[in-house]
């Protein structure tokens, strides 16, 4: 008999930052004996405005079908956000009627997919798998500070509730949030499938076959999103600023608060900073080769203490020296399994600067971290569990 798994994920290649999805369906395939059917409910690429992705390029599968719900046109701003989810929900919805499934997968970072995965498979009477990939009931009141944010907070935290009691099995994408959930659903158990390091990034070379010197000035990378999370407006301009004379910054991506940093470069009249719209991994890659060094920075959020940020597994592949922003979880898990990697205290620049001279400047062997990070790895391991989750049904 063959299993019906239907998998939620609001993104999905050709999506940017969907990459880890993919490889869990891919898993999920290879691990299901053929006898296992996966029908995706994803978006159109909608990731950033000033990012077109390329067509589709799933290639077909037999056990494999992947839907994808147009959306409106909407800003970057969480109430353009919230509009779009209400569209893919009412699309998903709409897909789902009238089919059985025999498991629920979803996979959520502002938890709002995984509560609509708990309401289908109420619906359905199926297991459900919640892949959590962030704590959004945390960080409302910072990004939110008084009254509101206390109220989503509330509401968010009740949709939690909901949610995580309805699931069948909870995976935690960064150990960070075991404290959080483990004090709050005392009697669940979590497992922690990390983010890990495509094949992609480790099979490719970011350095050239004859010794490389480091160019004056610094060629400092930051790629990924810009936004509420990332804070570089905090950081940033001042950072470049200090180092007119050193360095130079190219910020390849896009988000809700791109146009609060570029008006504080502006303001302080920085130019050594470069903006530059998001692009596909292929063409990144460029820049990875060319960087000096690669920059990371995390919001001087206590809730985003907790997180792993996906980039850093990008990064460490690379075996490039890495400037990184970073507190709490996070800090400690770059120290411990990334060498020549140097981490300050958020939106501090006085330790950035000392930081960055603290990077030796060069490439860095990372084969321990790359092998036990493998995503193709990881990857198996979720599925695995995953299909765990549904017990063989009586012939």
């Amino acid at each position: 008999m063959t299993m019906r798994v239907l998998l939620l994920s609001y993104y999905y290649p050709p999506d940017l930052s969907a990459f880890r999805v993919e490889a869990l369906v891919n898993a999920l395939l290879a691990h299901g004996d053929d006898k296992i059917h996966i029908d995706v409910l994803t978006t159109q690429p909608n990731r950033y405005p000033s990012y077109t992705a390329a067509q589709d390029h799933t290639a077909y599968q037999p056990k494999l079908s992947v839907s994808r719900i147009a959306l409106p046109t909407h800003r970057s701003s969480m109430w353009g956000q919230a509009w779009g989810f209400a569209h893919y929900a009412r699309g998903v919805w709409r897909a789902v009627q009238g089919k059985p499934y025999d498991l629920i997968v979803a996979t959520s970072s502002r938890l709002m997919t995984a509560t609509l995965g708990a309401a289908i498979a109420r619906q359905k009477q199926a297991p459900l798998y919640v892949d959590i990939r962030d704590i959004f009931a945390d960080v409302l009141p910072e990004l939110f500070p008084g009254v509101r944010g206390k109220l989503l907070a509330q509401v968010f935290s009740r949709l939690e509730r909901i949610t995580l009691h309805h699931a069948t099995r909870i995976n935690l994408v960064s150990p960070g949030f075991l404290g959080y959930f483990s004090a709050r659903y005392p009697l669940r158990t979590f497992s922690t499938f990390t983010n890990g390091v495509d094949d992609l990034f480790v099979q490719t070379s970011f350095w050239p076959d004859t010794h490389h010197e480091p160019t004056r000035p610094l060629k400092i990378v930051y790629a990924g999103n810009i936004g509420a999370g990332q804070g570089l407006e905090k950081i940033l301009p001042a950072l470049a600023e200090r180092l007119a004379n050193t360095a130079c910054f190219y910020v390849i991506g896009d988000g809700s608060t791109l146009k609060e940093l570029n008006e504080a470069l502006i303001k302080r009249q920085v130019g050594n900073v470069e903006l530059i719209a998001p692009m596909p991994r292929h063409t990144l890659i460029h820049y990875y080769r060319q960087a000096d060094v690669l920059f990371l920075h995390l919001n001087d959020f206590k809730a985003f203490y907790k997180v792993i940020p996906s980039k850093l597994f990008e990064y460490a592949a690379t075996g490039k020296p890495i400037l990184a922003g970073l507190e709490g979880y996070s800090k400690a898990f770059t120290l411990r399994h990334i060498p020549n990697a140097c981490v300050f205290a958020p939106a501090d620049t006085d330790a950035a600067v000392a930081a960055l001279a603290r990077l030796k400047l060069g490439t860095t062997d990372r084969e321990a971290f790359l092998r036990e990070y493998s995503r193709r790895t990881i990857q198996r391991r979720m599925a695995l569990d995953i299909l765990e989750t549904v017990k063989p049904k009586e012939q």
